[in-house]
């Protein structure tokens, strides 16, 4: 399974690895490989228990020659002049594991690792609502080698104040998906639909606990609801969706953002309640869930995902990353060489998410208009306080 980490088997063989390039490896879902496609074979023979590493550890002449050559492999290849990218590429992710943004990206790493022919790793650096995350990548060597996974939080962390950056302090590469929001109550709450949330609301302002991300995208969600119904949540933060949803499922809290596949598989367990999704038409996977503009909220909102690069990256590198963008999500618009990639796709039709390609000038040009709209709705929530 793509989330699952390797067995202790194979991280105590692959010691060597993790030393050498001070990375954790973690499944990429191609071909069931460990770590980048030069070490592919090796890896291989190792998971087929042909080989080990540890078979070797009375014989430390041996095995320090085989983290020699390792290490001459990575740190050679480079100075030779090979093309980008000569070594793997790390990816942040600024949300904690097991996230939305977390689970889409790992499967979309995959897909760009085997497009690039190296290995992309996802890093998890959470905090200050993703832009901890967002910074180390703004500040990175713009080489190609750190990435950046971005959504309208990138906009929005800047119109609440919490950041005092925003997306075009990058280089964006390309928007990958497309996922709508959907409103969740805990089973033990009253509300058995959104006018019960939209009359206590009304009656006892400020009291619903809404749980978010402060000052990212959901936040910002339920703000324009505020907005558009003239009614108050109280909210309570949590860092990213996976604590968000441990949190209404254990009852901490009383509403919250989810989406699709989160929610469904929590309402089939009885665990999540889902009143209303964020789309102008009912969902095919959840058809019996009314829209919001159903029960008079005129709201639709999606969470954008896409990736970034530090300032400053080369044209090539930009250009290399944008191609393989688009082989992975355009594959079925594509020639057939690229079959092997509609299989993202169908994961993120299962993930109740949309594929959604811009390539670089039209994810800018989407930006931009996005960044003004949040702004002018900002504004007129009362909640636009950009840092001087």
């Amino acid at each position: 399974m793509l989330l699952q980490e390797p067995p202790r088997d194979h991280a105590n063989r692959l010691a060597f690895t993790e030393f050498l390039l001070d990375f954790r490896p973690r499944p990429c879902e191609i071909g069931n490989r460990w770590a980048p496609r030069r070490f592919g074979a090796y890896l291989q023979l190792i998971q087929n228990q042909e080989v080990g590493i540890m078979r070797y550890r009375n014989r430390p002449f041996l095995t320090w020659g085989i983290a020699l050559f390792t290490l001459l492999v990575f740190s050679v290849t480079p100075l030779a002049g090979a093309e980008y990218p000569a070594r793997p590429i790390k990816l942040i992710v600024p949300w904690a594991p097991g996230g939305d943004t977390d689970a889409i990206m790992r499967i979309f790493a995959g897909y760009m690792s085997d497009a690039l022919g190296q290995w992309v790793q996802v890093v998890n650096i959470k905090g200050g609502s993703g832009t901890v995350g967002a910074r180390e990548a703004k500040n990175a060597k713009p080489d190609g080698y750190t990435l950046f996974s971005a959504h309208e939080s990138i906009i929005t962390t800047y119109a609440t104040g919490i950041a005092d950056f925003t997306w075009d302090q990058y280089e964006p590469i390309c928007l990958v998906s497309s996922t709508p929001s959907v409103v969740a109550a805990y089973p033990g709450t009253p509300y058995q639909t959104f006018k019960d949330v939209l009359t206590t609301a009304k009656a006892k302002p400020n009291t619903i606990k809404f749980g978010a991300t402060i000052g990212s995208t959901s936040q910002f969600f339920p703000l324009m609801i505020e907005h558009n119904a003239g009614i108050k949540f109280r909210f309570v933060s949590y860092e990213g969706t996976a604590p968000r949803m441990r949190a209404i499922v254990g009852g901490h809290i009383e509403l919250a953002e989810t989406n699709i596949p989160g929610g469904k598989e929590y309402m089939e367990a009885e665990k999540l309640r889902l009143l209303a999704i964020a789309t102008d038409e009912r969902s095919k996977e959840l058809p019996e869930v009314p829209t919001l503009k159903e029960v008079g909220v005129n709201v639709t909102y999606s969470v954008n995902r896409g990736w970034m690069a530090p300032k400053g990256t080369p044209e090539p590198i930009l250009a290399k990353l944008e191609q393989a963008c688009e082989q992975v999500t355009k594959a079925d618009k594509l020639d057939k060489k690229f079959i092997t990639y509609r299989k993202f796709g169908v994961a993120m039709r299962a993930f109740g998410t949309g594929v959604r390609f811009l390539n670089r000038k039209e994810y800018a040009d989407y930006l931009r208009n996005n960044f003004d709209k949040t702004v002018e709705v900002a504004k007129l929530m009362g909640v636009y306080t950009p840092k001087k």
